[in-house]
């Protein structure tokens, strides 16, 4: 079955709107129910979404309609996971002991993630929709750094070097046919490299020169790979270290109430966005000259 590419269109908005809104509803309902019942109720109680979300999914692909189809399948999987909590909370095997992030043995965390992971891979494979490959993705993530890593800056090279291998993987599904799913592995990748380098440097005046630099380079990755997700990020990242020169300039904080340099703002940001045009007549004319068919499509 080809994989189909969302068209954002008034009606997909709209799918992708209602069928979050339910899953936000089901699990704000499983939340509540958590205060009322004990945890092998809640268990069973949690069953009710998990069922009518698989239903309305099924029914909807057999329709035909795949985006509303895969939206709700997409809520069934996080769903399926927040069972899995509740299920693994009621026989005991919660994680109390956790000192944070990455850090101890995570082993029922570790189990949720696999059972998430297959759940996503086998509801990509049946609906054919590229938002499920987010919890692919992230749920890959989450348990090669657990495993590896215990926190702090071990866990950031681990990030990185997931994103490296995510940014690889990327690339290589744009020339392929599976195309749409490209999306979420250039989003989830420029997000970890992203994170990994702000977890480096966000304290001095280099840091923030390295990371507006790197952002230059993000942009740069989004010319080369077609993939507009690295320019926001670029553009997210290269104003937050505008707007920390300008605080510093200015020497007050925001409102820039500073009878003395009131003044900076306007020129830092005048400055940046003037950079941000030439960039973007740079890439325009480099995809007017280099516009392979492939990945125009």
């Amino acid at each position: 079955m080809e994989v189909r590419k969302p068209i954002w269109t008034s009606s997909s908005v709209l799918l992708y709107a209602g069928g979050l809104i339910v899953l936000v509803s089901a699990l704000g309902s499983l939340t509540y129910l958590s205060t009322n019942y004990r945890d092998g109720a809640l268990a069973a109680w949690s069953l009710l979404p998990l069922v009518v979300l698989l239903v309305v999914a099924r029914r909807l692909r057999a329709r035909g309609e795949w985006v509303a189809a895969g939206v709700f399948a997409f809520s069934w999987v996080a769903v399926w996971i927040a069972f899995l909590g509740i299920l693994f909370t009621w026989w005991g095997w919660n994680d109390n002991e956790s000192t944070g992030p990455f850090r101890g043995w995570h082993w029922p965390l570790w189990v949720v993630e696999l059972l998430g992971i297959g759940a996503a891979a086998v509801v990509r494979r049946s609906f054919r929709f590229p938002l499920v490959s987010v919890y692919i993705l992230l749920g890959v993530y989450l348990f090669v750094t657990d495993m590896i890593s215990g926190g702090g800056n071990w866990s950031a090279v681990v990030t990185l070097f997931v994103g490296l291998v995510y940014l690889a993987v990327g690339v290589a599904v744009d020339h392929g046919p599976d195309r749409p799913y490209g999306f979420w592995w250039h989003l989830v990748s420029g997000l970890l490299v992203g994170g990994a380098l702000l977890f480096w440097w966000h304290s001095s005046e280099t840091d923030w020169a390295l990371l507006a630099t790197a952002s230059v380079v993000f942009v740069l990755i989004a010319g080369a790979t077609w993939r507009s997700t690295w320019a926001v990020l670029g553009i997210a990242g290269f104003i937050a270290a505008s707007t920390h020169w300008t605080i510093e300039w200015v020497n007050t904080g925001f409102p820039f109430t500073s009878l003395g340099r009131t003044w900076v703002p306007f020129v830092v940001f005048a400055v940046v966005g003037f950079f941000f045009v030439v960039l973007g007549l740079y890439l325009g004319r480099r995809h007017e000259e280099h516009a392979p068919a492939s990945l125009t499509a």
